[in-house]
């Protein structure tokens, strides 16, 4: 069998009874937190924007779109995982070599599993399958460093997830994989240098186009099965070479996902914490502030440190705001919070802010290098200006795999992210359902989705 083949028995033998308790908890979790980010989205421009465009280009109402309405399978997925990514406040995983946000492919599975009328188990096992995908492929087969996207890795796991819930064998399946794999490997400039609405989007965009794959796979059509292996094929073109044992693969990576407490690029986490630490126990004003110094490991100072992907002291627009780490310690210093309203325009091009973020510097450190991705180590020295220097060290933070965020702490992320747009009685409702999906249809939970709107609550 080809690795497309191998990849596609996983998939169609994968079952809910693989998942483990600790297992099914986490993926609940994932779940509701994603629905939050999503949620937290509605009244924002570019919703708006993307919500236009899909009136514009129509399709059978099959699929609920977040907020209400409904469209076709392809553009539920993209509606919908755009949603979910937007704020960039949903979950990571970290590898060595690669990030991926792995609930991003949820947008594509709940529309599968709508279409299908699947239970919530079945789509609790799909979303558990393009995690492992994803993640798994994230831990072999990291493509950032070669110029490509952690997008162009989702391209295999929503293929394999969407053609789970649709039921299709080995070879259909296989040739859905194959066809998604083949056509959508995204390019990384798009988190480097002045970044735009496309960082938010480009999953979004792929996970349309994967599930797309799947339904063409549904009906007969073939891909190239040496999707990974071949001639000029994925390891060939960009990965290079890698093996994963696909029968010995089950659905507990989810464990390994971290979850975000504040609103900021996963890899800032830590130094958030570590400097709210620090100022809670110091108590320093921010206008003493004569320089911050942070050191951190290599991955967060190339990503958004000013190492390798661009300058972060030039910051005019979200999208640079939560991916500057800079910008994220100088607005919590300043906000003593990092949450969507860091992100308003006006916030952003404060005076108060736009100076103290070009106090900060960023350095690697080798020895937190080293320990990374097992450990998230920073310390961060704040000088003032009357000389003296306060230091703080973390090691990790509130969401991380070794501090994991209990059920009451998910949900009140996500009633403090729905709640201004969706009322109260409704979150509830919400939440509710997500706790017991394996118990219910999918059609309970999606029924809640679309009757959400962007009315703030009264």
């Amino acid at each position: 069998m080809t690795q497309a083949e191998q990849l596609a028995n996983f998939v169609v033998n994968a079952s809910f009874a693989d998942m483990s308790p600790d297992a099914l908890r986490e993926i609940k979790i994932r779940v509701l937190d994603a629905l939050g980010c999503a949620l937290g989205t509605l009244d924002t421009e570019l919703v708006r924007i993307l919500r236009s465009d899909i009136d514009d280009f129509g399709g059978r109402p099959r699929c609920t779109l977040l907020g209400g309405g409904e469209s076709a399978p392809d553009r539920a997925a993209f509606f919908n995982s755009a949603l979910v990514r937007y704020l960039d406040f949903n979950d990571s995983y970290l590898a060595k070599g690669e990030t991926c946000h792995p609930s991003d492919n949820l947008g594509a599975v709940l529309a599968a599993a709508e279409i299908t009328n699947a239970s919530g188990r079945d789509f609790l096992t799909a979303l558990a399958v393009a995690y492992q995908i994803e993640c798994r492929l994230c831990d072999v087969a990291p493509v950032r460093d070669r110029g490509f996207d952690h997008v162009t890795l989702g391209a295999y796991s929503v293929a394999g997830s969407v053609a789970k819930l649709l039921g299709l064998d080995r070879d259909k399946t296989a040739n859905a994989i194959a066809i998604s794999g083949s056509a959508y490997n995204a390019l990384r400039v798009t988190r480097t240098g002045r970044l735009s609405h496309w960082k938010g989007l480009a999953f979004a965009n792929m996970a349309a186009g994967a599930t797309h794959s799947a339904f063409l796979a549904m009906r007969g059509v073939t891909g190239p099965l040496e999707v990974f292996e071949g001639n000029k094929g994925f390891m060939d073109a960009i990965a290079g070479p890698f093996m994963i044992d696909w029968s010995q693969e089950n659905l507990e990576v989810v464990r390994r996902t971290v979850l975000k407490k504040y609103n900021a690029e996963v890899h800032s986490q830590s130094a958030i914490e570590c400097i709210l630490e620090l100022q809670r126990r110091s108590r320093f004003a921010p206008e003493d502030v004569k320089r911050i110094e942070v050191d951190i490991f290599d991955v967060a100072h190339k990503i958004i440190g000013g190492g390798e992907e661009g300058s972060k002291t030039e910051v005019v627009t979200k999208e640079q705001a939560d991916h500057s780490l800079p910008y994220v310690i100088a607005v919590a210093v300043l906000d003593e919070e990092v949450t969507p309203a860091q992100y308003m325009p006006s916030r952003i091009a404060r005076t108060d802010v736009q100076s103290l973020l070009r106090k900060v510097t960023v350095r690697p450190a080798p020895e937190y290098s080293a320990s990374f991705p097992q450990e998230v180590r920073c310390r961060v020295a704040v000088h003032l200006n009357t000389g003296q220097a306060i230091h703080n060290e973390v090691r990790d933070y509130p969401g991380f795999h070794t501090s994991p965020l209990s059920w009451h702490a998910a949900e009140e992320k996500f009633q403090h992210l729905a709640q201004p747009h969706v009322e109260r009685e409704l979150c509830i409702a919400m939440a509710s359902a997500v706790a017991n999906l394996d118990q219910i249809r999918i059609s309970e939970l999606t029924s809640l989705l679309r009757v959400a709107n962007s009315q703030r609550a009264a």
